[in-house]
């Protein structure tokens, strides 16, 4: 195999780990809480929300947090309302709301072992 082939993929695959581990890198809570007093509106005080139409955040998983919100800003996801809340988010705003809201406690729980709830 060409040794500038290997060096080459060797770089990109170190790089892609780096982008990966930086995408999913803890956020400061105290930073999202303060960023978060604009999802109040839709999703309630401290992420618990009591409308059906828009989802509880408290104690949500951070990565799904992370993913949402990059699909709101990118498009992947088709929301007008949250497109346009997402879209001047920064990579850190983003962290820091989805570390604020994961260590928040709420209602989500993950479905026991066995299936049984």
């Amino acid at each position: 195999m060409n040794k500038s082939f290997v060096t080459l993929a060797t770089g990109l695959m170190f790089s892609g780990l780096f982008i990966m581990g930086a995408a999913f890198a803890d956020g400061d809570a105290a930073a999202g809480k303060d960023k978060a007093q604009a999802c109040a509106a839709c999703h309630g005080a401290d992420g618990l929300s009591t409308s059906d139409q828009f989802p509880i955040l408290a104690g949500q998983y951070k990565d799904y947090i992370i993913q949402a919100l990059h699909e709101y800003k990118n498009g992947g996801r088709n929301n007008p309302i949250m497109k346009g809340m997402a879209a001047d988010l920064s990579e850190d705003d983003i962290r820091n709301l989805a570390e604020y809201f994961a260590s928040l406690p709420g209602p989500l729980h993950t479905i026991p072992q066995g299936g049984e709830h």
